[in-house]
Order: C-alpha cells, then sequence, then structure tokens
C-alpha cells in the first residue's frame, strides 16, 4: 500500500493541484481511511507524507544533477522556494545549499 501511495505522489510530483482529495480518488478509500491508514504506517498526517516523498524526491535531484535549487523546488512541485527551504529544513536538519556537500562529506568518511 505505501509503496503505491509513493508512487501516486511521485506520479504527480509536479501537479499543483494533486492533494488529499486525489489520493482518495486514485487510492478508492475515504479520506479517514487513509488518513488512519498512512498515519499507522508512517506515523505521519496525509499532508506531511506528500511533502516528505516531494522533499526525498528534491533531495535526490540535489545530489544526482546539477540543477539550481529553486528549480528543484520547482520541479517537485513547491512553488515558493522559501517554503521549500523551509521545509527541506525541518525535514534534513540542513539547508538544501548545504545537503549536498554534507552527504559527499559522510560519504568519504
Amino acid at each position: 500500500f505505501i509503496e503505491k501511495a509513493i508512487q501516486l505522489v511521485n506520479e504527480n510530483i509536479q501537479n499543483e493541484s494533486f492533494g488529499i482529495e486525489t489520493m482518495v480518488d486514485q487510492l478508492f478509500m475515504s479520506q479517514s481511511t487513509l488518513f488512519r491508514k498512512i498515519k499507522s504506517l508512517t506515523g505521519l498526517s496525509i499532508t506531511a507524507f506528500i511533502r516528505s516523498v516531494k522533499l526525498k524526491k528534491a533531495a535526490q535531484l540535489i545530489l544526482q544533477s546539477d540543477m539550481k535549487l529553486s528549480q528543484v523546488s520547482f520541479e517537485v512541485g513547491f512553488n515558493d522556494y522559501k517554503h521549500f527551504k523551509k521545509s527541506f529544513q525541518q525535514q534534513f536538519d540542513c539547508l538544501p545549499s548545504e545537503y549536498k556537500s554534507k552527504m559527499q562529506q559522510k560519504a568519504v568518511n
């Protein structure tokens, strides 16, 4: 189930109108059932789960491409770079600009 939910978010990563309603329709369950299922499996709300998947994709893009950070944020469906930066920092405990060098240092050590 969780793989299907992640795949659904990834397929709609640039879709600005993608959200809880779309997930409910695509996964054929009520919002409350979807919330309970995602909450029990991940500990996150539906919105936090979607954001988490998008930020993990952003982290991948930061490491695997030379895109500008503002372009990365747009690629994963964030319209506001400041919001992206704040969300990224909450999830990874560092700014997107620090992430690549931090991960490269970990690989060396």
